[in-house]
């Protein structure tokens, strides 16, 4: 792969404007933002195109006015980022909660998450790999990175736990308790 090659004077030309107005933007940038990691978001961004767009960026006293109109676009490119993802969060859950309440009280799902939530976690993950996810022996082994038999034993293990939680020994019927939560 070639590298594309910088213009003569190009580095220094925006070394310098950085060093000189990275204090003023980064003061401009820390008012108008409420973390951190929004500056240096914002601040990278200016840069960035800056560099990008060195040849239109003016000498002298119009540099940092140039770079004060290109930090204002780049955080009005991040509100508008987070109002989208924060709207899209709201809508999630909205969705999500509207789907919780539509499905009907079950006191056996209530002990069967309860009898879950008490399991370590490799059993509940491998539990939920094959009764959620629906995923073969084989499968479940990639996943969890050890042999098929060690994934057979551990879910063999661990619906023999859940049963013992539940009060029985019907593995089948414990499975499929499990997999109805899935839904």
């Amino acid at each position: 792969m070639q590298e594309s090659r910088v213009p003569p004077g190009a580095r220094d030309r925006f070394e310098a404007l950085y060093l000189a107005h990275y204090p003023a933007i980064h003061r401009y940038t820390q008012r108008r933002t409420d973390s951190a990691d929004d500056v240096a978001d914002v601040i990278a961004e200016t840069f960035l195109t800056a560099w990008r767009r060195l040849d239109d960026v003016p000498d002298g006293d119009f540099t940092l006015l140039w770079l004060y109109g290109t930090a204002r676009r780049v955080l009005a490119n991040h509100r508008r980022g987070e109002s989208r993802r924060t709207a899209l969060a709201s809508r999630l859950r909205d969705e999500l909660a509207t789907g919780q309440e539509a499905a009907p009280a079950d006191p056996r799902g209530d002990t069967v998450r309860t009898a879950f939530a008490a399991l370590p976690p490799a059993d509940r993950e491998v539990l939920a790999l094959a009764c959620w996810e629906e995923l073969t022996g084989p499968q479940i082994a990639k996943v969890l990175g050890c042999s098929g038999t060690a994934a057979r034993l551990r879910l063999h293990r661990a619906r023999k736990r859940l049963a013992r939680l539940l009060d029985t020994t019907d593995e089948v019927r414990v499975t499929a308790a499990l997999e109805g939560e899935s839904r």
